[in-house]
């Protein structure tokens, strides 16, 4: 059964730090880019960060640039996001997403529903 899962999300203070881990079963995980996505109530969903499969590319959310970290661990299946220095504003809940690494190397749009595979999500919330 394929899953993708979600964990590390809560509760911080503003310029607080979280690192959230997105684990893979099911499928061989270094195949697929790996995109991290938010959707905070009432807005739409954003890709925050994506991840090649060989983790030689990889592109942030101009506003999280400097502060988002997003790495792979292929032999655990496992990619993270670390986040620091937190704002209020990046409040959401955060969803990682597959796509196989042959056709998509995260260059250009992708929307969330387009990629292989998604996990269910993990909330983030920055109090201020």
């Amino acid at each position: 059964q394929v899953r993708l899962v979600e964990s590390g999300g809560g509760l911080v203070q503003s310029g607080g730090s979280l690192r959230l881990s997105c684990a893979a079963s099911g499928f061989r995980m270094s195949y697929f880019a790996i995109g991290w996505f938010r959707q905070a109530p009432g807005k739409e969903r954003e890709r925050v960060s994506c991840i090649s499969s060989s983790g030689g590319n990889i592109v942030y959310l101009e506003s999280v640039k400097g502060r988002f970290t997003v790495s792979r661990d292929n032999a655990k299946s496992t990619v993270y996001l670390e986040m620091n220095s937190l704002k209020p504003e990046d409040t959401a809940v955060y969803s990682c997403a597959a796509s196989h690494g042959t056709y998509y190397t995260c260059s250009g749009r992708k929307g969330f529903y387009e990629y292989d595979y998604r996990g269910q999500g993990t909330q983030v919330t920055v109090s201020s």
